[in-house]
């Protein structure tokens, strides 16, 4: 039988227009294939790890890197409370496993490898 009565998102007022939390949390890639990716890297699943990598893959996807100060301000803006020394020492750790690059301009970027394990559509 049709329910006629709107879908509802988690958080959202039908009716009202989406805000830009609501577009970055739509953005987001399932928390299962950082797992993998992190997994394929040989390293363990953390919560800062899942938000910072994510962060990094949404401004991978907009066609930019972003430096340590975007990604704490990123998180910042989702209600995230991380420090700004936990972001940068995970973001260094990240790098030095190869996870994610370092360029000359000081912002991090996906490894290409990561970002392929990142965009496989999940099997569900």
């Amino acid at each position: 039988m049709y329910n006629p009565q709107p879908e509802i998102q988690a958080g959202r007022v039908p009716g009202k227009a989406p805000t830009e939390r609501d577009v970055l949390a739509d953005e987001r890639i399932g928390n299962e294939q950082i797992r993998e990716l992190l997994r394929s890297f040989g390293l363990r699943t953390s919560l800062i790890r899942l938000k910072v990598i994510d962060a990094l893959h949404a401004a991978d996807r907009n066609g930019r890197s972003i430096g340590v100060r975007g990604v704490h301000a990123q998180l910042e803006q989702l209600d995230i409370p991380l420090s700004f020394l936990s972001v940068r020492e995970v973001l260094k750790r990240l790098c030095s496993e190869g996870v994610i690059q370092l360029g000359s301009d000081k912002c991090y970027s996906l490894d290409p490898q990561a970002r392929a394990v990142l965009e496989r559509t999940p099997v569900r």
